[in-house]
């Protein structure tokens, strides 16, 4: 949403968000428009915070515990108003919320251990692990909780404070879980700010932030990392994925329809690790888009908040018209729509799940991310081609593989250049697992233990032995 540069002034107070119900394609409620000049005094006081929440490890993992509870307790409200504002279904947003309470137990109970390093020399050396201090953590409008909580929760459990900030178009249910945890934890240690452009900038390169965590794309993780670079602060950063699914010539396709489906469009394909290209053997490909149309042309899609509602609408309008022109481009480039192809009538951010066959294999909807209810199915006669074609672009978030013979299924996973890879199955993660991606997918690492130590850095203590002096 545009802002007039003078209500971007210092000292001045910009007009509130107004934040959109993409099933209606209205205003519903509306969040402050913080300016990057009150950003000074919040990260001062996640400063001061941090000396008291780093001293207690025992005192944050009892909070933190709370916090869940706490989250627990708020569930139903905190996901109709993430339903309201991202538009998922409304089981969909409860899992969410579930989730977020599940990753602040998780790490509660994750400490990092003191290590003895024995190397010979005749001194006790031992690495200990201490916190960043205030951490950034900038969040994008697809999974607002789950991803805010895939930041703050490691960096709470290390001893750091968090400065949060989400979406413009998803800032209301983060601004609920914000007050949710600030009644059980110590004041300033999760601050949430809400605001246009350039209030994200601004944080990432303030020079009391120690850690910069950001979900996001591509080009917006570059310009994160080169403003955090000039503080020389650490950076974790998931950059999105064009994700490849292979099937093999031996792929049971009835059997695994459903599953591929749901991996491709859960979210309305707003996810990063979601299936966008599928490569199917080419004696197999009129029976996979048959099985996949099928499915587009069936599934209900609607308002969130309507029980029978499987699929909601695209999150907001910018992102409806890039979804729009990106198909229509492949259609205009000989690409055939097995199913959908366009939006759909009436109100709200709503665009047909979409089934493409016939598509150039360089085409961008093949190439890029699309982020949005629209799949690309493409044939392929040798294996060799169809992995060559999968690990061919600049993304490597994840990869799958589908098929019955498990161990080719698995070496053929192996050949893919990405982060995870997944055999008959997607985008399904643990908790204790890493989540990284390779080339333009990425910087650090996030997830199980890796995420806790990726907000520490190591401290070692030299000691001599007994009777040393």
């Amino acid at each position: 949403m545009p802002t007039p540069e003078a209500d971007r002034v210092p000292g001045r107070r910009a007009a509130p968000l107004a934040v959109v119900d993409p099933a209606t394609g209205q205003p519903f409620d509306e969040a402050p428009d913080q300016r990057p000049d009150e950003l000074d005094d919040v990260v001062d006081r996640a400063g001061r915070a941090w000396t008291g929440w780093r001293a207690d490890p025992a005192a944050r993992t009892t909070a933190l515990h709370a916090a869940a509870d706490a989250v627990e307790a708020a569930g139903d409200d905190l996901a109709r108003l993430l339903t309201r504002e991202q538009g998922k279904p409304l089981g969909e947003a409860r899992a969410e919320v579930a989730r977020t309470a599940a990753r602040l137990r998780y790490f509660a109970d994750l400490a990092p251990g003191t290590q003895r390093i024995n190397d010979g020399r005749p001194v006790h050396s031992e690495i200990r692990w201490r916190p960043l201090g205030p951490v950034a953590a900038i969040v994008p409008w697809n999974f607002p909780l789950q991803l805010a909580a895939a930041k703050f929760a490691p960096a709470l459990a290390a001893g750091n404070t968090v400065v949060l900030k989400p979406s413009p178009y998803t800032p209301l249910a983060t601004r609920l879980l914000g007050a949710v945890l600030a009644a059980v934890l110590p004041e300033d240690v999760l601050t949430v700010v809400t605001g246009r452009e350039p209030l994200g900038a601004r944080l990432a390169s303030h020079p009391g932030i120690r850690h910069v965590t950001f979900t996001g794309s591509v080009p917006t993780g570059r310009a994160v990392a080169a403003t955090a670079a000039a503080s020389l602060v650490r950076v974790t950063l998931e950059l999105g994925g064009n994700d490849a699914a292979v099937l093999l010539d031996d792929v049971d396709v009835d059997r695994i329809a459903d599953r591929l489906f749901w991996a491709a469009f859960r979210n309305c394909g707003q996810v990063c690790m979601a299936v966008k290209r599928v490569y199917a053997p080419a004696r197999l490909h009129a029976e996979v888009v048959e099985a996949l149309a099928h499915r587009a042309k069936t599934v209900v899609v609607g308002s969130g908040l309507d029980p029978a509602t499987r699929l909601g609408p695209v999150n907001n309008a910018p992102q409806l018209a890039r979804i729009e022109q990106v198909t229509h481009r492949a259609l205009a480039a000989g690409a055939r729509a097995a199913a959908g192809g366009h939006r759909l009538d009436g109100p709200g951010h709503f665009f047909a799940p979409t089934i493409l066959t016939d598509v150039l294999p360089d085409d961008p909807v093949v190439t890029g991310e699309q982020f949005g209810p629209v799949l690309p199915v493409l044939p392929y006669r040798h294996l060799d081609e169809a992995v060559d074609a999968a690990n061919g672009t600049g993304f490597g978030l994840g990869g799958s593989v589908w098929g019955t013979d498990l161990d080719r299924a698995t070496a053929t996973a192996d050949r893919l250049e990405c982060g995870t890879a997944w055999i008959n199955h997607h985008a399904e993660l643990s908790l204790a697992q890493p989540f990284a991606g390779v080339k333009d997918s990425g910087v650090g690492v996030a997830g199980g233990p890796w995420g806790l130590y990726g907000n520490l850095r190591p401290f070692v203590v030299h000691r001599p032995r007994e009777g040393g002096r």
